[in-house]
């Protein structure tokens, strides 16, 4: 159980983790050559440039070797009457008696750990340009992880054990799970036979309504005699799949909003194949949110919906309204935006990836002008990107588990999820990557052009309920409260508890964690101010919110018997065919 929930708690934050990634975006036009060498020079100056001060190197070495003497003279006493018994190790790596009982395997456990520390240590004492130095770190934490001797199965006397005890059938499972993850194509990391879309995860009853080549819009069956009469538009990030918000009923935001009188709709995104490869941040723009948006006022014959974006479904919810509201229409009765990214000044873990080059190789080889034409970025590289910012709960913890100790990973629907890769756009990712997190433009009034429109998001009139997770790292909550002063609405700031996942899909039946929530509904400049005075309430912030959007919703009307109208009739029933495509 312990490997279950400290991994499936890293995926909830890790696996929508997926959504600050697709920071990847096209150059503007006309760039010179040695503009494109440019940011190569840069990189490689500031890596000349770093050093650790001579003191600094000096105590470090010191301390090691205190510390080293320490051990070695600690494992050369182990087997006399006198010495203590050794002191379980902190590291949940190295907790299992075996590693306590085998005095080689004790002594190799700590010196790694000093060894992790020390260079750790080293990272943070270098001296440079600090994106450059948070790359180190970085890359000095993927050594660290990867070096670890519980990953290696003549270093690890648990998994030593475990193979004695079972005369070897342990081994001989584990490679058995190794070879299957090997034509899969990545590290299995729950029984991906336990789930099957829409019979066990994606449940919630419903139908497609509307359909074009970027996604489907699903309407769920009312679980309510009455219903608000502004229906409600759910727009989930285009990285992942929908059914974050859709799991299990118990755990179901979806569920939740239908069973709260809402007629709610869905887009499940398309995942992209090769036919795809052109799409533009316009295209989903125009063609799935707009679109989306338009629909669903036709369906339920109403001039303004509510709306809600999570992730990088909050950031095209944002820009959609934009260009609607360059148009003149306000289509939104509400806004909420769950975990997203508007103003991209720091945006944590992720910011270190980003840079000139980064992006000018992105453009290069899958962006709208690459020699060879736009391509895909795959959804198992994001996936396999993304476990890697959580190595040790996402990589090294299933390696142990499923190929050194044989052990078959549980059935958990989250990770089930997290597993379900999409694929990419190239340029519409490009054009995300560059003018987000590289130029951080869609905060500034008239900077972008979308979809023929000069777009300004203060120029959005509806009120909007912005929320972030405490301990997300893909979303800061601090970035996410910046939103706060983007938009010229009435606004409501949130905070959960835990993560980019946990903290969202958060249902209040539960009782679990907490949220905070400001006496006054003055927002100020920072984050920080806005902490001070915040309070914490016990439990899910999903009630605060669902009070709050049904002052929004407009009264209750009879529920539809049938979903559609004339015009949009029921397609197939939910969750579709397209949340069922593959990567």
């Amino acid at each position: 159980m312990a490997r279950k929930s400290k991994a499936a708690t890293a995926a909830s934050e890790s696996s929508v983790e997926k959504d600050a990634a697709a920071a990847s975006a096209s150059a503007p036009g006309g760039e010179s050559a040695a503009g494109k060498a440019a940011g190569l020079g840069d990189l490689w100056n500031a890596m000349l440039s770093l050093q650790i001060p001579p003191t600094a190197l000096s105590d470090l070495q010191s301390n090691y070797i205190k510390q080293a003497t320490d051990i070695w003279n600690s494992a050369l006493h182990l087997g006399s009457l006198q010495a203590p018994a050794p002191k379980p190790l902190a590291d949940r790596r190295f907790a299992d008696e075996a590693w306590q009982a085998n005095p080689a395997a004790s002594f190799m456990a700590q010196l790694y750990l000093l060894n992790a520390k020390t260079l750790q240590q080293m990272a943070d004492q270098v001296q440079g340009e600090e994106k450059t130095r948070q790359r180190i770190r970085f890359a000095v934490q993927q050594f660290v992880d990867a070096a670890s001797p519980s990953n290696f199965l003549a270093l690890n006397p648990e998994a030593q054990k475990l193979a004695l005890q079972t005369q070897g059938e342990s081994i001989a499972k584990g490679m058995q799970q190794l070879w299957a993850d090997v034509q899969r194509g990545h590290v299995s990391q729950t029984d991906e036979s336990a789930f099957e879309v829409g019979r066990n995860v994606a449940s919630t009853p419903g139908d497609i309504v509307f359909e074009n080549d970027f996604f489907q819009l699903i309407e769920y069956k009312p679980l309510t005699d009455k219903v608000h009469e502004r229906p409600f538009l759910l727009i989930p990030p285009c990285i992942n799949k929908f059914y974050i918000l859709d799991l299990q009923p118990e755990n179901s935001l979806i569920r939740y909003a239908v069973a709260q009188g809402h007629r709610v709709f869905v887009v499940s995104w398309r995942n992209p194949d090769a036919s795809c490869a052109a799409w533009t941040w316009d295209d989903y723009i125009e063609q799935a949110a707009i679109k989306a948006i338009t629909v669903t006022q036709e369906i339920a014959g109403t001039k303004t919906i509510n709306t809600l974006g999570f992730c990088v479904g909050g950031t095209i919810l944002a820009t959609a309204l934009a260009v609607l509201a360059a148009r003149g229409q306000q289509p939104a009765a509400s806004v909420t935006l769950l975990t997203s990214l508007i103003d991209f000044s720091a945006n944590g873990i992720l910011d270190i990836f980003v840079d000139e080059a980064l992006v000018q190789m992105r453009e290069k080889s899958i962006g709208p002008d690459a020699p060879k034409g736009p391509g895909l970025l795959k959804g198992q590289e994001l996936a396999t990107t993304f476990s890697f910012l959580r190595p040790n709960d996402l990589v090294w913890n299933y390696v142990v588990g499923n190929y050194l100790k044989g052990e078959a990973p549980p059935a958990f629907d989250l990770l089930y999820w997290n597993g379900d890769a999409t694929n990419m756009a190239g340029p519409m990712y490009c054009w995300y990557l560059r003018h987000t997190y590289l130029q951080n433009e869609l905060r500034i009034p008239g900077r972008l052009t979308v979809c023929g429109e000069s777009i300004d998001l203060g120029r959005i009139e509806s009120p909007v309920y912005i929320y972030g997770s405490r301990e997300d790292h893909i979303v800061p909550w601090d970035a996410a409260y910046r939103s706060t002063q983007i938009f010229k609405g009435d606004k409501r700031f949130v905070l959960g508890a835990s993560g980019h996942i946990a903290g969202v899909i958060n249902p209040p039946a539960k009782n679990k964690r907490s949220h905070w929530i400001a006496p006054s509904a003055a927002l100020p400049a920072t984050a920080e101010q806005w902490q001070a005075t915040a309070v914490e309430h016990p439990g899910s912030w999903w009630t605060d919110w669902s009070n709050w959007l049904a002052t929004h919703a407009g009264a209750q009307v009879p529920a539809p018997k049938t979903p559609g109208n004339r015009k949009y009739k029921a397609i197939e029933a939910a969750p579709g065919r397209y949340v069922k495509q593959k990567a």
